[in-house]
């Protein structure tokens, strides 16, 4: 009886705390970056980008383009992580990329030789070897979608009538974008591969630049102290050595922090212990039935 009167009670008591709630605030959706903005495509929402993300040169832009390759040809540089679409103007297409493991094994030119929407995704047999913790439950593949790592879009590289395996494709990391990852191809963001895939037909030639073209074309790029790609200027190499002191020092107050606050805790949970087993002392009951802090409050409840 006392179990109902106390279920009656709560079930009562759960509305008048609803009534008596402040109105629950609305959120300001984040701001959007023109071209960035979410996209419906098919039955998919594709998710705005946050601007975090869209730092300078990691944004679809338009540049001067006098590297002498054919208009229609996408120009991959794996070493600045950009991706040029040439025009016949004189520019190009610019977007920012993440490039990935399997997005450095490919040099020299191929073509598009097939383009598909929302793309299926199957890692190769040595990703499943080496971590079918993540990949064994995707053997079979895994359908398009917001959850599949090859994005919106993909174009598949081909050479000689064979598929070599490079992609160039959308991604469910923007964070990614501007940075080297540990999987994948050539990513874009969704948004961007979008309009790269409507300008470019089956047949479309791709061309991965050297290290050394890279070098003539773009200059040398580096990686900054959190992993972004930025040119190698003195400026961004003296910053570079900055902020790794930085966050060092920061990561080092964190780990004191930790270690103090687990500290604490440690001596917080044997007093409670010496408590509990003072108390079970007292009342004659031995160590082994002193009953846990769980059955107390279990014990209390019913």
């Amino acid at each position: 009886m006392k179990s109902l009167r106390l279920h009656l009670a709560a079930l009562l008591f759960v509305p008048a705390l609803a009534a008596c709630a402040a109105k629950p605030k609305v959120e300001e959706p984040p701001p959007t970056v023109p071209g960035y903005e979410a996209v419906q495509d098919a039955e998919w929402l594709i998710p705005a980008v946050d601007p975090k993300y869209l730092v300078d040169g990691n944004t679809k832009s338009i540049v001067p383009y006098t590297a002498g390759d054919a208009p229609g040809t996408i120009v991959v540089d794996v070493y600045s992580r950009k991706l040029y679409l040439v025009q016949d103007d004189g520019t190009a297409v610019r977007y920012g990329i993440a490039v990935g493991r399997e997005g450095t094994s490919f040099r020299g030119n191929g073509y598009i030789g097939r383009k598909a929407e929302w793309p299926s995704w199957t890692p190769t047999a040595n990703m499943i070897r080496t971590r079918p913790d993540l990949y064994a439950e995707y053997a079979g593949g895994l359908p398009g979608g917001l959850e599949n790592p090859l994005g919106a879009r993909a174009l598949y590289l081909y050479r000689g009538g064979r598929d070599t395996m490079f992609r160039i494709h959308g991604t469910i990391d923007p964070a990614s974008i501007g940075r080297a990852t540990s999987a994948g191809c050539i990513r874009l963001f969704n948004q961007d591969i979008l309009d790269l895939y409507t300008r470019v037909g089956p047949g479309a030639q791709v061309k991965v630049r050297t290290e050394a073209e890279s070098l003539a074309v773009d200059g040398a790029w580096m990686d900054d102290a959190w992993g972004r790609i930025v040119p190698a200027t003195p400026e961004n190499v003296a910053q570079k050595e900055k902020d790794l002191v930085a966050i060092a020092e920061f990561e080092a107050k964190e780990a004191d922090r930790i270690a103090r606050e687990t500290e604490e805790q440690r001596r917080a949970d044997e007093k409670a212990e010496r408590a509990r087993l003072r108390k079970c002392h007292n009342q004659g009951i031995a160590d082994e039935n002193c009953p846990l802090p769980a059955e107390i409050a279990l014990e209390a409840a019913g």
